[in-house]
C-alpha cells in the first residue's frame, strides 16, 4: 500500500475508553518519572523508553502522551493515525491526567 509522504488521518478514535487510556498513560508516566529521579538520568530514560514502548502496543490509545505526538499523529494514515477531530479530546486527557498525576506526586514525594 502506497502512502503519501503527509496525509490527513481518517482513523476516529472517539470512544471513552481511548480518552481514559490516555490520561492513565500520562498519569502513570509522571509517577514513573517522579519515582525514578533519585535514581538517576539513565533509569529514567530507559524506563520512560520502555514505557511507551509498552504503551504502544498495549493501550487502546497507543499512548500518545505527548501533544506534540498527538497533533503530529493527525498527518498519518497509519496505525497510530489520529482523526484531526478527535485530538482535541487526546490533548484534554493527557491535561487531566498530568493535573492528577501532579498532585498524586505532591502528596507522594513531598519532604515533610
Amino acid at each position: 500500500m502506497e502512502h503519501n509522504i503527509c496525509e490527513l488521518s481518517t482513523k476516529s478514535k472517539d470512544r471513552i475508553y481511548i480518552f481514559t487510556s490516555e490520561i492513565l498513560t500520562i498519569f502513570n508516566l509522571t509517577l514513573i518519572i517522579f519515582g525514578l529521579m533519585k535514581s538517576g538520568k539513565l533509569a529514567v530514560a530507559a524506563t520512560v523508553g520502555l514505557y511507551i514502548t509498552a504503551g504502544y502496543w498495549f493501550t487502546s490509545s497507543t499512548s500518545f502522551t505527548n501533544h506534540a505526538v498527538a497533533i503530529a499523529r493527525v498527518f498519518t494514515e497509519l496505525f497510530a493515525g489520529i482523526n484531526y477531530l478527535n485530538t482535541p479530546y487526546y490533548i484534554i486527557a493527557e491535561l487531566i491526567g498530568m493535573i492528577i498525576a501532579i498532585s498524586v506526586v505532591k502528596k507522594l514525594f513531598s519532604n515533610k
